[in-house]
C-alpha cells in the first residue's frame, strides 16, 4: 500500500512540475506529446480541432503516460492511465476547462477557448490505476524514437531571403 500512494504522489508531482507527456495508446509504439494539466488528480487535456492531435480515445480506454524530468529531459515515469471523456453536459466540464484554459499559453482568447473546444475538440481525463510500465531504476533501453507524423502545418510564406552568404574559411596549417 505504501508503494502505490508514493507512486500516486510521484505521479502528481512529475504531471504538476512538467507541462508536457508523452501518451501510447496500448498496441502502438508511438507515442504522442501532449499538453496538459494536473487537476483533481488527473491529467487534463484537449486534442482535436485546432489543438493538439491525439487517437481517437472513449471512457474506459487505457492509455500509457511517459512522463520526462523538467531538469533534464530524461524520462523518468511511465504510468497507466484510464481515460474519461469530458463532455460539455458534464458537471466536471466548467472545473477542468478553466484549469485547461488557466494553463493553456497562447490561446487567441481566453473568454471563448471552454466553448471552441465544446464545438471542435474533445477534453479529456487520465486518472492513473497504480500500475506502473517504467519508473526509477527499472527504465527499459528503448529510445522511444520515431519518425514525426505527417502534418498540413507549413511556413507562413515565403523563406527569408540571404543576401550575403558567409564565407568557410580553411584554417591555416601553420
Amino acid at each position: 500500500m505504501a508503494d502505490e500512494a508514493l507512486t500516486r504522489a510521484l505521479v502528481a508531482e512529475l504531471a504538476k512540475k512538467t507541462d508536457v507527456s508523452w501518451v501510447r495508446v496500448p498496441g502502438e509504439r508511438r507515442t504522442h506529446p501532449v499538453w496538459h494539466t494536473w487537476h483533481d488528480d488527473t491529467l487534463c487535456l484537449v486534442s482535436g480541432g485546432d489543438e493538439q492531435p491525439l487517437p481517437d480515445l472513449g471512457d474506459g480506454d487505457r492509455v500509457e503516460v511517459l512522463m520526462r524530468s523538467r531538469d533534464n529531459g530524461g524520462r523518468l515515469l511511465t504510468w497507466v492511465g484510464e481515460v474519461s471523456v469530458v463532455r460539455p453536459d458534464d458537471e466536471a466540464w466548467d472545473a477542468v476547462t478553466a484549469a485547461l484554459v488557466a494553463d493553456r499559453l497562447n490561446l487567441d482568447d481566453l473568454s471563448t477557448a471552454a466553448a471552441e473546444w465544446a464545438e471542435r475538440s474533445v477534453v479529456r481525463r487520465v486518472r492513473p490505476t497504480g500500475e506502473v510500465v517504467e519508473e526509477p531504476g527499472a527504465l527499459s533501453d528503448d529510445a522511444h524514437r520515431h519518425a514525426p507524423l505527417p502534418t498540413p502545418a507549413t511556413t507562413r510564406g515565403r523563406l527569408p531571403r540571404v543576401l550575403h552568404r558567409r564565407v568557410k574559411r580553411q584554417p591555416p596549417l601553420s
